[in-house]
């Protein structure tokens, strides 16, 4: 075999090799002279870019943001949360453990409900140019941003609107649908107390006066007066009293734990005690008479009817109390103005984003056609 046999078959190897040294990859010398290459094109693109971005931003429609502060009522300790302990049963009725934590009242700031009256009261449908309240509702709530501070407790609400008068009227306005809603609604722990006892005491009121209409229309006799009605049927009262109470803990438990809890199983232990003694109590107090049994039974119902009335007029009265203690008002430590200044749109973002971008799309561009000058397909 000649040398130059030997030199033409190893040079397509050699050749082959070198090319693969030449596609290993791109140096940063390459992508740098790249770019440098055409830095003119890419610095002046940029500052095109810039000044489009600017005159676009300039172009649109100023959106003003009103904010307005507001401290939600304070939760702080019962008054009657010793009193309520002498309701022995009656005490878990209430609801009394009940917390209230802003994120609530944030909610109801974005109920549908109060979605709804904001967007009658400003005419929403026809600002936001929506032919569907749905769709106007998502709107509203895309452009009131409602806020808590982690720390302070506050709630914020700012309100994006064209019109800067507008848009403090509309975050005053969420302030004053949360006075409604929390007027109308049971929100607290005391105004829940407050409205299960105005119920009780409705409800035992018409049947104290049933009991009384009774007792009065049955008479009374010689025998009934000496079987001393009035000592038997006070203990009566009050032993049926908390049976009710018991009977109705028992059902309000039932919702959270299971039969098979401790304190299930306690409370049912406790109503079980309670329904034996009444039992007994029923069985000794026979009267001697159909007449006098008849007066003695009407008696003790109302007799027991006017102890649960008693019992949900005191309490009635010391919710009313917490509930003026517990600062039930909306109090607002900022109140929305018509800012005097413009949010969005930010020019200075918007040109230099575009500025950006437009460099980095030219850069890439430099890179590209650097890299097919010096290595042609």
């Amino acid at each position: 075999m000649s040398m130059n046999d030997a030199n033409s078959k190893a040079s397509p190897r050699d050749s082959s090799s070198s090319w693969d040294d030449e596609d290993d990859g791109i140096s940063l010398s390459e992508l740098a002279g790249a770019i440098l290459g055409q830095w003119k094109i890419i610095l002046a693109g940029s500052v095109l870019a810039g000044a489009a971005g600017l005159g676009a931003a300039s172009l649109m429609k100023p959106v003003f943001t009103a904010r307005t502060v507001v401290m939600p009522p304070q939760q702080q300790q019962s008054s009657a949360a010793a009193a309520l302990g002498s309701l022995g049963a009656l005490a878990g009725l209430a609801g009394g453990s009940i917390k209230s934590p802003v994120d609530q009242y944030i909610a109801l700031m974005q109920s549908a409900t109060v979605s709804d009256r904001l967007i009658d009261r400003f005419k929403l449908m026809e600002v936001y140019e929506e032919e569907f309240r749905s769709v106007a509702r998502k709107t509203l709530l895309t452009k009131a941003i409602i806020t808590a501070g982690k720390k302070d407790g506050l709630i914020v609400v700012e309100v994006d609107d064209h019109d800067p008068k507008r848009a403090a009227d509309i975050a005053n306005a969420y302030v004053d649908e949360l006075r409604l809603m929390t007027n109308t609604l049971a929100v607290s722990e005391a105004q829940q107390r407050r409205r299960f006892f105005e119920q009780q005491l409705e409800v035992t009121k018409k049947r104290l006066t049933e009991a009384q209409v009774a007792l009065q229309e049955s008479g009374f006799s010689a025998g009934v007066l000496r079987a001393e009605p009035k000592a038997a049927a006070d203990g009566y009262a009050r032993l049926r009293a908390e049976v009710t109470a018991a009977e109705v803990r028992l059902q309000t438990m039932r919702r959270t734990l299971a039969d098979s809890a401790p304190e299930m199983q306690q409370q049912q232990a406790q109503l079980e005690a309670l329904r034996s003694e009444l039992a007994k109590l029923e069985q000794r107090e026979a009267a001697p008479s159909s007449k006098d049994a008849g007066y003695i039974g009407r008696y003790r119902d109302y007799k027991y009817q006017e102890t649960l009335f008693d019992l949900y007029a005191k309490q009635f009265e010391l919710a009313r109390l917490d509930e003026s203690r517990e600062g039930g008002l909306i109090q607002v430590v900022d109140v929305a103005t018509a800012p005097d200044r413009k949010s969005k749109p930010k020019r200075a973002m918007y040109a230099l984003g575009a500025a950006v971008l437009a460099g980095l799309l030219l850069s890439v561009r430099a890179v590209v056609i650097g890299l097919r000058a010096r290595r042609p397909l």
